[in-house]
Formats: structure tokens, sequence, C-alpha cells
């Protein structure tokens, strides 16, 4: 009996997993039958059709979601913080320019696999359509495009140069104006994907500096600037100062590139303005003579004279290399002090009319002495004017024209006119000049010349004028023999006047040392 009901337990329970399973497959055929049903006329999931997923839509709810549309633009402020703003289809006349397209790509779907993973892109022919006009009209009413509110980007750019900082990085600025190009493309693209939200930063749609605080050009030209910023050279001409540092520099740099170039044009003019301003020579002089008058010395090239072009050739080079200091400018000629007078307190000072000489010091009055100047009445009248001792030589050989004659103490001042000895001459002074001078020399007692000869130096001025009042006046002896006096008021002569001229040497005095 017992196994009989057994038996019977098993006979029961047997059909319920034939029920379960039939159950289920019911419901599988109506999910499947549901989804079969369902992707008649909505898209498989995966389908894109122009960068747009409309996965699980039907025509009809596309053509809605565009009547729906709305693009969220991200906008970027100055301050770094971002905008909303929206753009909508109905503003573009969004639409579909047609279903066709979509209702071939329903057509191809493959319905019975559609539990399936699907993968669908498809392209079309601008299956998107809006007015471009009325979009590119929204785009610029954009605020990044509007004045009152963007900010153009700007370049990293190295300051002007201050005493306090010299010369400094100013970095670069993003700024926030829109890329008018760029940006409508962007904004085209969003909306053919029909996009929900867009951010332009993130896009690249902003406008960007073009040289930035990296930039290696500009770091290169930087260091060099500073440089140039720290150096100070100083001209000294006597008790004034011309300094050239950083702030004046900084007019005659420009950069190109990693390059900074000094211009050599301004260093030039800046030098020229020195010598302008400091040369003395061919300068007009005002001289207190021994006789206490002045005249004013007219001709001559005693004084100052700087080369200027040497100069600025070298002080650009100093600017270059970076250098600092004190700096003594490239002469021709120099001159015995940058104050007035230039001359000094050191000259000899030679008063023609009186065929007088006087020789100073230090200020001190060394001599004074009669001479013999060039001779009047043949035209070599010796020049007036302010000089300097070219050189000195002992026992030089003078010759021109029919004469060669030894001197002992040969001293030029206005080429081949100087000053020596003529042992030749028993006398000097007076009137000898007009009839009976020399080639343009100052004819000299021995004595007196060995003395100037001893005293000078090479540069030593020589200052030749003439003084009206002090011409030589005829006196009658007691003998009635005639004979030269200075005029009144003037220094006695160191060497009494002869009464009669003395004899002219078979040749003339000579001008010029042998070549």
């Amino acid at each position: 009996m017992k196994k009989e009901k057994k038996q019977n337990k098993e006979k029961k329970s047997f059909p319920v997993l034939p029920t379960i399973l039939g159950g289920l497959i019911l419901l599988a055929a109506a999910a499947y039958t549901a989804g079969f049903v369902y992707y008649q006329n909505h898209f498989l999931d995966g389908t894109v059709v122009d960068d747009i997923d409309v996965s699980k839509m039907t025509i009809g709810e596309l053509k809605g979601q565009m009547e729906q549309y709305l693009l969220q633009v991200t906008e970027r402020k100055t301050d770094g913080s971002t905008l909303e703003e929206e753009i909508q289809g109905k503003e573009i006349d969004l639409t579909y320019s047609s279903v066709e397209p979509l209702e071939e790509f329903l057509q191809e779907q493959n319905t019975w696999l559609w539990f399936l993973p699907q993968k669908a892109e498809h392209r079309t022919e601008g299956l998107v359509s809006y007015s471009e006009e009325k979009l590119e009209e929204r785009v610029q009413n954009l605020q990044g495009f509007q004045k009152e509110f963007a900010t153009s980007p700007t370049d990293a750019y190295i300051s002007e140069y201050s005493k306090e900082n010299g010369y400094e990085l100013i970095p670069e600025t993003q700024g926030n104006e829109l890329e008018p190009a760029k940006t409508l493309e962007t904004i085209q693209e969003a909306i053919q994907g029909l996009a929900e939200r867009i951010d332009l930063d993130e896009a690249g749609c902003y406008k960007t500096p073009k040289v930035t605080s990296e930039d290696e050009q500009l770091l290169k030209a930087l260091e060099q600037l500073k440089k140039y910023a720290d150096i100070e050279i100083t001209y000294t001409f006597g008790e004034r100062q011309e300094i050239i540092d950083g702030a004046l520099l900084s007019e005659w740099l420009s950069v190109e590139g990693a390059k900074v170039i000094l211009d050599k044009t301004k260093v030039e003019a800046y030098v020229a303005e020195l010598r302008k301003k400091y040369d003395t020579i061919f300068r007009n002089r005002t001289f207190m003579t021994s006789y206490g008058k002045e005249v004013t010395i007219v001709g001559g090239d005693y004084g100052w004279w700087m080369d200027y072009e040497q100069e600025a050739v070298e002080l650009a080079e100093m600017i270059e290399n970076g250098e600092s200091g004190e700096r003594t400018p490239v002469y021709f000629q120099t001159a015995a002090s940058y104050e007035t007078p230039d001359y000094g307190n050191t000259y000899v000072e030679i008063n023609l009319t009186a065929q007088h000489l006087f020789l100073y010091k230090d200020g001190e009055k060394i001599l004074e002495s009669d001479f013999v100047s060039g001779n009047a009445s043949r035209g070599y009248d010796t020049p007036a004017g302010a000089y300097s001792i070219t050189y000195k030589q002992r026992d030089a050989t003078l010759t021109g024209e029919n004469y060669r004659t030894p001197v002992s103490y040969w001293m030029p001042f206005n080429r081949n006119i100087g000053m020596h000895d003529a042992n030749w001459r028993g006398s000097f002074g007076g009137n000898i000049y007009k009839t009976n001078g020399s080639h343009g020399c100052i004819n000299l007692p021995p004595s007196k010349a060995k003395t100037i000869y001893e005293t000078i130096e090479k540069g030593t001025a020589v200052i030749c004028y003439h003084l009206p009042g002090t011409e030589p006046v005829v006196k009658i002896q007691d003998k009635g023999e005639p004979t030269e006096q200075p005029a009144e008021g003037t220094p006695s002569p160191e060497q009494p006047v002869e009464a009669t001229a003395p004899e002219t040497p078979a040749t003339p005095p000579p001008e010029a040392p042998v070549e």
C-alpha cells in the first residue's frame, strides 16, 4: 500500500515542469512579438542618423524633437566664470528636410533580431535643415561677440623700461572674445547632431594670445634687455658729466624676435651732440692779454676735437658687451682744460702787433721776449689764432726755397710755422718784421728759445693776436739816430734795440724741418 501512494505522488508532480516551461515560452514569445512590433516604427538601439542618436524613437517623435529643440551654449566671462545662452530650433527654422530617408532606414532594420546589440550609422544629404542666415545672425548676437562684454586677448610682452624695475615680462591675457568662424562651425555641428549642450571654451572657440609668457624668443629678448638695463657709462668733462643709463639706452633699443637691436644711428647722434657741446676747436675765444685788454681770438686749430665717428663705434661696442664704467672719448686732439679757458694757465702769448711774447706756466709768467715774425712786405704775415705745439725738436735743419738753415730749438705750432732760435739776427722786436721778417716763423733770441723749449710740451697753447695801440714807436736819440721802442704802456723788451738793422743773412730764415 505504501508503494502505491508513493507512485501516485510522483505521477501528480511530473506535469509541473512542462507547465512552467510553457509559460516561459509564451512570455518570451509575447516579449519578442512586442519588441518585433515595437521596432516596426521605432529605430533600433544604437541607430545614429547624421550623428543624431535616434534609438527607440519614431519619425513622429523626431519631428516633435525638432519643434522643441534648444541648444544650451556655455560661454566664458572675463573673470573666468560662465554664463548660459540658448539657441532654439524655432529661431532658426530647424526641421527635417525629408522623412523619406528615415522611412527607408526603418524598413531596412532587421527587426527579427531586435533583441541583439545593434550599431547602425546612417548618413543623409542634409537630413536636418535650418536657416543659415538666421543661425549666423543668432550666433553673432552671442555675448562673446559684444564689445561691452567681450575682451580681446593680449599677447605677453616686455614692459617699457622703468627706473625702479627695469624691464618686466607682462603676461598674456586670455580675454573672452569669440573667434567667429570657429564658433559658427562648432554650433552648426552641434545643431546638426541635435546636441543638447555645447561649451564654447572646451570647444576652443575663443581667440587666444599669439605670444605667451613661455615664448622662448620673448624670454631671450628679456634676458638681453636686463643686461642693458644695468649699464651705466659716465663721461666726465671737467666739472660736468654725461651719463648713459638704462633709461637712455631704452630709447636706442628695439626687439626683433629674440634679438635686441642697438640703433647705432642713435648712438652716433648722441656722440655728435657731445662733440657739438664740448668740442672747442675752431671756436672764437675771448682772451685777456698781458696788456690788460681783451681780444677775440679768431682762427687756429687749438682745442678739444673729438673723433666722433670712432667714438660712436667704440661706445656701441661697449654697450653691446654690457660694460659699465668711466669713458674718455676718442680725440683727434685734446686741450689743457675742459673749463674756460680751454688752454688752461700754461701757454705762449704772442702779440704780433707789439712783436712781443710772454710765456706762462701754471699761471706764472716765466719770461717775455721780443721776436721777429713774418715779413709783411712779402706777404709772409704770421697768422693770428689759437694753436698748439705740434712737437718739439732739438737741432733741426729748417729748409725752404733757396735756404737750408740749422736751428737748436724747433717748436712748430701752425703746420710749418713755429718758434725757433735765430742766432743770425742782431736784434728783435720793433718793426723789423715789416721788411726783414721771416717766412712766418717766430724768430727768437737763442736764450729765450731755449727757455721756452725747456718749459713747454707738446700740446701747449700758442695764442697769436693783434692788439692795436701796442705798436712799436720810433724814438729819436741824441745823435739823431732813430730807434724803435714799444708803445707806451707795453712791457719793456728783453733785449735793447739796436740803432741799426742787423745784416740780413745770406739765406732767409727757414720755415720747416728737413723731410
